[in-house]
Protein backbone atom coordinates (compact mmCIF):
# COMPACT_ATOMS: atom_id res chain seq x y z
CA UNK A 1 0.00 0.00 0.00
CA UNK A 2 1.44 3.18 -1.12
CA UNK A 3 0.81 5.94 1.32
CA UNK A 4 0.49 9.65 0.04
CA UNK A 5 2.13 12.65 2.56
CA UNK A 6 -0.47 15.58 2.24
CA UNK A 7 1.10 19.04 3.49
CA UNK A 8 -0.92 21.03 5.74
CA UNK A 9 -1.26 24.41 4.92
CA UNK A 10 0.20 26.62 7.81
CA UNK A 11 -2.34 29.17 9.48
CA UNK A 12 -0.67 32.16 11.27
CA UNK A 13 -2.95 33.36 13.52
CA UNK A 14 -3.42 29.52 14.97
CA UNK A 15 1.01 29.30 14.77
CA UNK A 16 0.70 32.82 16.56
CA UNK A 17 -1.39 31.31 18.89
CA UNK A 18 0.04 28.60 19.79
CA UNK A 19 3.33 30.50 20.18
CA UNK A 20 1.33 32.33 23.23
CA UNK A 21 0.73 29.65 24.70
CA UNK A 22 4.39 28.29 24.55
CA UNK A 23 5.43 31.25 26.50
CA UNK A 24 2.76 30.80 28.80
CA UNK A 25 3.25 27.92 29.81
CA UNK A 26 7.49 28.10 30.21
CA UNK A 27 6.60 30.69 32.76
CA UNK A 28 3.94 28.44 34.81
CA UNK A 29 6.37 25.39 34.37
CA UNK A 30 8.93 27.37 35.51
CA UNK A 31 7.24 28.67 38.47
CA UNK A 32 5.72 25.63 39.65
CA UNK A 33 9.69 24.41 40.39
CA UNK A 34 10.31 27.06 42.75
CA UNK A 35 10.30 26.55 46.91
CA UNK A 36 7.59 28.38 48.27
CA UNK A 37 7.63 27.92 51.74
CA UNK A 38 7.97 31.72 52.01
CA UNK A 39 5.62 33.50 49.59
CA UNK A 40 6.25 36.12 47.34
CA UNK A 41 4.28 38.84 45.98
CA UNK A 42 4.68 37.54 42.66
CA UNK A 43 3.32 34.05 43.36
CA UNK A 44 -0.04 35.26 43.75
CA UNK A 45 0.24 37.06 40.31
CA UNK A 46 1.31 34.21 38.74
CA UNK A 47 -1.60 32.43 40.43
CA UNK A 48 -4.18 34.85 39.84
CA UNK A 49 -2.99 35.84 36.11
CA UNK A 50 -1.53 32.46 34.61
CA UNK A 51 -1.29 29.21 35.73
CA UNK A 52 -3.55 27.20 34.51
CA UNK A 53 -4.88 29.32 31.63
CA UNK A 54 -2.05 28.09 28.89
CA UNK A 55 -2.92 24.56 28.57
CA UNK A 56 -6.16 24.80 27.89
CA UNK A 57 -5.31 27.10 24.60
CA UNK A 58 -2.83 24.39 23.78
CA UNK A 59 -5.87 21.93 23.97
CA UNK A 60 -8.22 24.02 21.93
CA UNK A 61 -5.44 24.01 19.50
CA UNK A 62 -4.21 20.44 19.04
CA UNK A 63 -8.69 19.71 18.59
CA UNK A 64 -7.98 22.10 15.69
CA UNK A 65 -4.64 20.42 14.69
CA UNK A 66 -6.48 17.33 14.53
CA UNK A 67 -8.92 18.58 11.83
CA UNK A 68 -6.32 20.00 9.87
CA UNK A 69 -4.18 17.19 9.44
CA UNK A 70 -7.33 14.93 8.91
CA UNK A 71 -7.73 16.81 5.15
CA UNK A 72 -5.95 14.53 2.83
CA UNK A 73 -4.67 12.02 5.17
CA UNK A 74 -6.48 8.99 6.97
CA UNK A 75 -7.33 8.20 10.25
CA UNK A 76 -4.62 5.58 10.91
CA UNK A 77 -2.11 8.49 9.69
CA UNK A 78 -3.89 9.99 12.78
CA UNK A 79 -3.60 6.94 15.16
CA UNK A 80 0.20 6.80 13.95
CA UNK A 81 0.70 10.51 15.11
CA UNK A 82 -0.56 10.41 18.46
CA UNK A 83 1.21 6.85 19.17
CA UNK A 84 4.21 8.50 18.47
CA UNK A 85 3.63 11.43 20.29
CA UNK A 86 2.83 8.97 23.45
CA UNK A 87 6.06 7.58 23.11
CA UNK A 88 7.91 11.11 22.89
CA UNK A 89 6.24 11.86 26.19
CA UNK A 90 7.38 8.46 27.57
CA UNK A 91 10.72 9.67 26.87
CA UNK A 92 10.22 13.01 28.01
CA UNK A 93 9.00 11.55 31.34
CA UNK A 94 12.37 10.32 32.33
CA UNK A 95 13.55 13.92 33.29
CA UNK A 96 10.14 15.98 33.49
CA UNK A 97 7.39 14.29 35.28
CA UNK A 98 5.08 16.58 34.81
CA UNK A 99 4.93 16.24 30.92
CA UNK A 100 1.08 16.42 28.73
CA UNK A 101 2.50 14.83 26.36
CA UNK A 102 1.06 11.16 26.87
CA UNK A 103 -1.80 12.59 28.22
CA UNK A 104 -2.64 14.53 24.71
CA UNK A 105 -1.89 11.24 22.95
CA UNK A 106 -4.40 8.62 25.11
CA UNK A 107 -7.33 11.29 25.40
CA UNK A 108 -6.57 11.98 21.38
CA UNK A 109 -7.03 8.53 20.65
CA UNK A 110 -9.91 8.33 22.85
CA UNK A 111 -11.70 10.87 21.90
CA UNK A 112 -10.74 13.02 19.15
CA UNK A 113 -10.62 10.00 17.19
CA UNK A 114 -14.10 8.65 17.53
CA UNK A 115 -15.15 12.49 17.24
CA UNK A 116 -14.33 12.86 13.75
CA UNK A 117 -17.34 10.33 12.57
CA UNK A 118 -19.86 12.77 14.29
CA UNK A 119 -21.48 15.09 11.52
CA UNK A 120 -21.20 18.64 11.86
CA UNK A 121 -19.50 20.97 14.71
CA UNK A 122 -22.30 22.15 16.74
CA UNK A 123 -23.08 18.02 18.19
CA UNK A 124 -18.87 18.06 19.32
CA UNK A 125 -19.37 21.12 20.44
CA UNK A 126 -21.65 20.82 23.06
CA UNK A 127 -20.48 17.26 23.58
CA UNK A 128 -17.23 19.16 24.24
CA UNK A 129 -18.52 21.78 26.64
CA UNK A 130 -20.30 18.61 28.47
CA UNK A 131 -17.22 17.10 29.00
CA UNK A 132 -15.59 20.63 30.31
CA UNK A 133 -18.36 20.73 33.19
CA UNK A 134 -18.47 17.15 33.87
CA UNK A 135 -14.53 17.27 34.45
CA UNK A 136 -15.02 20.60 36.44
CA UNK A 137 -17.23 18.91 38.66
CA UNK A 138 -14.66 16.04 39.86
CA UNK A 139 -11.70 18.38 40.21
CA UNK A 140 -10.68 19.48 36.32
CA UNK A 141 -6.61 19.16 35.83
CA UNK A 142 -6.04 16.93 33.15
CA UNK A 143 -9.87 15.26 33.04
CA UNK A 144 -10.59 18.86 31.49
CA UNK A 145 -8.56 17.64 28.07
CA UNK A 146 -10.59 15.58 26.61
CA UNK A 147 -13.23 18.19 26.96
CA UNK A 148 -11.28 21.36 25.53
CA UNK A 149 -9.96 18.87 21.81
CA UNK A 150 -13.53 18.67 21.51
CA UNK A 151 -14.67 22.54 21.92
CA UNK A 152 -11.70 23.07 19.70
CA UNK A 153 -12.49 20.84 17.13
CA UNK A 154 -16.00 21.88 17.19
CA UNK A 155 -15.32 25.72 16.40
CA UNK A 156 -13.64 24.36 13.79
CA UNK A 157 -16.36 22.65 12.35
CA UNK A 158 -18.46 26.13 12.87
CA UNK A 159 -15.86 28.72 12.01
CA UNK A 160 -17.50 31.88 14.37
CA UNK A 161 -17.31 34.59 12.33
CA UNK A 162 -14.30 37.60 13.32
CA UNK A 163 -17.26 40.05 14.44
CA UNK A 164 -17.70 37.83 17.43
CA UNK A 165 -14.08 38.02 18.75
CA UNK A 166 -14.18 41.59 20.33
CA UNK A 167 -17.57 41.27 22.13
CA UNK A 168 -16.33 37.58 23.10
CA UNK A 169 -13.22 39.01 24.84
CA UNK A 170 -14.99 41.26 26.73
CA UNK A 171 -17.29 38.72 27.78
CA UNK A 172 -14.54 36.23 29.09
CA UNK A 173 -12.61 38.58 30.20
CA UNK A 174 -15.25 40.18 32.81
CA UNK A 175 -15.96 36.37 33.66
CA UNK A 176 -12.50 35.77 34.65
CA UNK A 177 -12.98 38.96 36.74
CA UNK A 178 -15.65 38.05 38.49
CA UNK A 179 -14.98 34.56 39.14
CA UNK A 180 -11.17 35.62 40.21
CA UNK A 181 -12.34 37.69 42.72
CA UNK A 182 -14.91 34.60 43.85
CA UNK A 183 -11.82 32.46 44.15
CA UNK A 184 -10.12 35.20 46.51
CA UNK A 185 -13.09 35.12 49.12
CA UNK A 186 -13.81 31.47 48.58
CA UNK A 187 -10.65 29.77 47.79
CA UNK A 188 -12.98 27.62 46.09
CA UNK A 189 -11.12 25.27 43.33
CA UNK A 190 -13.99 25.27 40.57
CA UNK A 191 -13.99 28.74 41.02
CA UNK A 192 -10.42 29.00 40.23
CA UNK A 193 -10.78 26.19 37.32
CA UNK A 194 -13.48 27.98 35.73
CA UNK A 195 -11.69 31.56 36.01
CA UNK A 196 -8.91 30.12 34.33
CA UNK A 197 -10.95 29.09 31.29
CA UNK A 198 -12.30 32.19 31.28
CA UNK A 199 -8.93 33.59 31.31
CA UNK A 200 -7.57 31.47 28.45
CA UNK A 201 -10.52 32.68 26.36
CA UNK A 202 -9.90 35.89 27.13
CA UNK A 203 -6.41 35.72 26.32
CA UNK A 204 -6.85 33.86 23.33
CA UNK A 205 -9.46 36.07 21.62
CA UNK A 206 -7.39 39.18 23.01
CA UNK A 207 -4.42 38.18 21.22
CA UNK A 208 -6.39 37.56 17.77
CA UNK A 209 -7.96 40.76 18.17
CA UNK A 210 -4.55 42.59 18.40
CA UNK A 211 -2.12 40.75 16.62
CA UNK A 212 -0.53 43.05 14.67
CA UNK A 213 2.31 41.73 11.76
CA UNK A 214 5.83 42.21 14.28
CA UNK A 215 4.34 40.49 17.19
CA UNK A 216 3.30 37.74 15.05
CA UNK A 217 6.15 37.83 13.65
CA UNK A 218 7.83 37.15 17.54
CA UNK A 219 4.91 34.55 18.32
CA UNK A 220 4.65 32.37 14.95
CA UNK A 221 8.22 30.77 15.36
CA UNK A 222 7.73 29.52 19.03
CA UNK A 223 3.73 27.94 17.89
CA UNK A 224 5.52 26.49 14.35
CA UNK A 225 7.99 24.70 16.52
CA UNK A 226 6.10 24.10 19.34
CA UNK A 227 6.77 20.48 20.35
CA UNK A 228 10.89 21.51 19.99
CA UNK A 229 10.22 24.82 22.13
CA UNK A 230 8.54 23.31 24.53
CA UNK A 231 10.39 19.87 25.21
CA UNK A 232 13.53 22.07 25.24
CA UNK A 233 12.03 24.50 27.65
CA UNK A 234 11.54 21.35 30.47
CA UNK A 235 14.94 20.61 30.13
CA UNK A 236 16.15 24.20 30.64
CA UNK A 237 13.59 24.23 34.13
CA UNK A 238 15.17 20.80 35.36
CA UNK A 239 18.36 22.47 35.07
CA UNK A 240 17.83 25.33 36.50
CA UNK A 241 15.93 23.80 39.70
CA UNK A 242 18.80 24.81 42.06
CA UNK A 243 19.16 28.76 40.87
CA UNK A 244 15.13 28.99 41.35
CA UNK A 245 14.87 27.38 44.88
CA UNK A 246 17.64 29.53 45.77
CA UNK A 247 15.97 32.55 44.91
CA UNK A 248 13.11 33.43 47.64
CA UNK A 249 12.04 36.12 45.75
CA UNK A 250 10.97 34.23 42.53
CA UNK A 251 12.17 36.74 40.23
CA UNK A 252 14.62 33.68 38.72
CA UNK A 253 11.14 32.56 37.37
CA UNK A 254 10.86 35.77 35.25
CA UNK A 255 14.39 36.00 33.91
CA UNK A 256 14.91 32.38 32.92
CA UNK A 257 11.54 32.44 31.01
CA UNK A 258 12.33 35.52 29.48
CA UNK A 259 15.89 34.57 28.60
CA UNK A 260 14.89 30.84 26.93
CA UNK A 261 11.82 32.58 25.38
CA UNK A 262 13.89 35.22 23.82
CA UNK A 263 16.52 32.42 22.47
CA UNK A 264 13.73 29.88 21.60
CA UNK A 265 12.09 32.88 19.41
CA UNK A 266 16.11 33.42 17.49
CA UNK A 267 16.78 29.99 17.38
CA UNK A 268 13.32 29.20 15.95
CA UNK A 269 13.50 31.95 13.26
CA UNK A 270 17.18 30.69 12.38
CA UNK A 271 15.84 27.44 11.81
CA UNK A 272 12.68 27.77 9.98
CA UNK A 273 14.51 29.90 7.12
CA UNK A 274 16.11 26.94 6.46
CA UNK A 275 13.80 23.99 7.36
CA UNK A 276 10.05 23.09 7.34
CA UNK A 277 9.81 22.10 10.49
CA UNK A 278 11.57 22.08 13.68
CA UNK A 279 13.98 19.54 14.48
CA UNK A 280 11.03 17.29 16.65
CA UNK A 281 8.56 18.25 14.52
CA UNK A 282 10.11 16.34 11.81
CA UNK A 283 11.11 13.39 13.75
CA UNK A 284 7.72 13.48 14.90
CA UNK A 285 6.71 13.60 11.10
CA UNK A 286 8.97 10.51 10.17
CA UNK A 287 8.11 8.16 12.51
CA UNK A 288 4.19 9.37 11.77
CA UNK A 289 4.92 8.16 8.03
CA UNK A 290 7.74 5.54 8.80
CA UNK A 291 9.90 7.32 6.36
CA UNK A 292 12.02 9.86 5.98
CA UNK A 293 10.17 13.33 5.33
CA UNK A 294 11.62 15.85 3.33
CA UNK A 295 12.41 19.07 5.61
CA UNK A 296 15.31 21.48 3.95
CA UNK A 297 13.35 24.66 2.24
CA UNK A 298 14.24 24.47 -1.25
CA UNK A 299 13.19 28.13 -1.89
CA UNK A 300 11.38 31.00 -0.46
CA UNK A 301 8.45 29.88 -2.34
CA UNK A 302 7.67 26.20 -0.30
CA UNK A 303 4.56 25.43 -0.31
CA UNK A 304 4.57 24.50 3.44
CA UNK A 305 5.38 28.00 4.35
CA UNK A 306 2.07 29.52 6.45
CA UNK A 307 -0.74 30.82 4.42
CA UNK A 308 -3.37 33.30 5.66
CA UNK A 309 -7.04 30.61 6.69
CA UNK A 310 -9.73 32.90 5.04
CA UNK A 311 -11.92 31.58 8.17
CA UNK A 312 -9.74 32.77 10.64
CA UNK A 313 -9.63 36.67 9.29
Amino acid sequence: MVVHLVPVTRIRELDALRGFAVGGIMLVNTWQHTDKQSPAAIDWIIEALFQSRFYPIFSLLFGISFMLFLRGNSRWALLSRLFWLFCLGKIQHTWYEGEVLTDYAFYGALVLLPATFLPGGLPVLLLGLGGVAWALMVGGGVLLIPGLFLVGMGLWRLRPPRELLLPGFAVAALAMALLSLAWTQTDDWTLYSVAALAGAAAYSLGLLTLLRPWLSAVLEPLGKMALTNYVSGTVVIVLAVPLLSADPTRWSVIALTVVTLLAQVLLSRWWLTRYRYGPLEWIWRCLTWFRPVPNRLESGRDQNRPLSDPGVH
